[in-house]
């Protein structure tokens, strides 16, 4: 996601928590939080990978060989646009998306999402 996109979320789940916004269908709003769950669970998987790559080594002794490894520790961490941030980024965005979600769903049906949740896993269950 871009940083446009990023800040379009924020904005808009800024709105929501305003009472400015809201997504008028149930099943929708509640299928799209489903999914943001779902994708949340996949981006912190690979914010746990992506710590893999901050161990940089193996390039020899050479002072060329720590420039290397400097520049790509680099893009593993802590630059603006290194893999953990951009996966933060992501993260953000996607919980300002569920956030408008949840907060369309409570505005339409006056329950919180993660009682939905619950009451459908059970009654899943039950089946």
């Amino acid at each position: 996601m871009s940083e446009a996109n990023a800040a379009t979320w924020r904005v808009l789940a800024d709105q929501a928590r305003a009472g400015e916004l809201y997504l008028d269908d149930e099943n929708a709003a509640y299928l799209c939080a489903k999914a943001c769950d779902e994708r949340l669970v996949d981006l912190n998987r690979l914010l746990f990978s992506a710590q893999g790559a901050q161990n940089v080594s193996g390039f020899g002794d050479f002072t060329m060989a720590e420039g290397l490894a400097k520049k790509f520790l680099k893009q593993a961490s802590g630059e603006p646009h290194s893999i953990d941030q951009v996966l933060q980024e992501h993260i953000e965005t996607v919980k300002n998306m569920r956030e408008v979600m949840a907060i369309s769903f409570k505005r339409i049906t006056g329950q919180d999402i993660e009682n939905a949740t619950q009451f459908t896993n059970t009654t899943e269950q039950v089946r």
